[in-house]
């Protein structure tokens, strides 16, 4: 096993987790809040799809697919192309209402981009500067590991809404 198998099974695992915690639950339920500013399982999921699809996206150089693809206009939310979700309020994330379908079809697309991303890598890409703005610079090993961190994160807490959600 190499790094781009690595970072692969990573991304891996956050699919498995996205799809465990959106599975069976309708849109309702997937726009549902715990308490009245909680997140809710549509919106950490399209959240943690958009910041892997724009951190991805500008390391591979490539347009997102967010865009590129039409997710953005199938969407439909109230909020400009190159959101992610950072910032969001409590209005931002009841805005994040869409069918399962949808959510996992976008999830979907961003997870082939990226693990055909990953799979191209050589270990020594991996030490490769790609932002200077933090001391120490990241290199892409380290923004990739972070997204997978920060996708597991969110994807945890979607399933952990889930669970509430079917016991009710």
């Amino acid at each position: 096993m190499n790094s781009a198998d690595v970072l692969a099974d990573g991304f891996g695992r956050v699919q498995e987790t996205v799809h465990e915690a959106v599975k069976g639950l309708t849109a309702d339920q997937l726009a549902t809040r715990l308490d009245d500013k909680a997140n809710t399982v549509a919106w950490l999921v399209w959240h943690l799809t958009r910041v892997q699809d724009d951190h991805v996206s500008e390391v591979a150089e490539t347009e997102q697919v967010w865009t590129e693809e039409g997710w953005y206009d199938r969407f439909g939310l109230p909020f400009s192309a190159a959101a992610t979700g950072y910032g969001h309020r409590a209005k931002d994330v009841a805005a994040v209402r869409v069918p399962p379908k949808l959510l996992l079809g976008y999830y979907d697309a961003v997870h082939e981009r990226t693990v055909g991303f990953v799979r191209g890598l050589r270990d020594a890409d991996l030490d490769v500067i790609v932002d200077e703005a933090w001391t120490p610079p990241v290199t892409l090993g380290v923004r990739l590991v972070s997204v997978i961190s920060d996708d597991l994160q969110h994807a945890g807490q979607a399933a952990f809404i889930r669970g509430v959600l079917r016991r009710r």
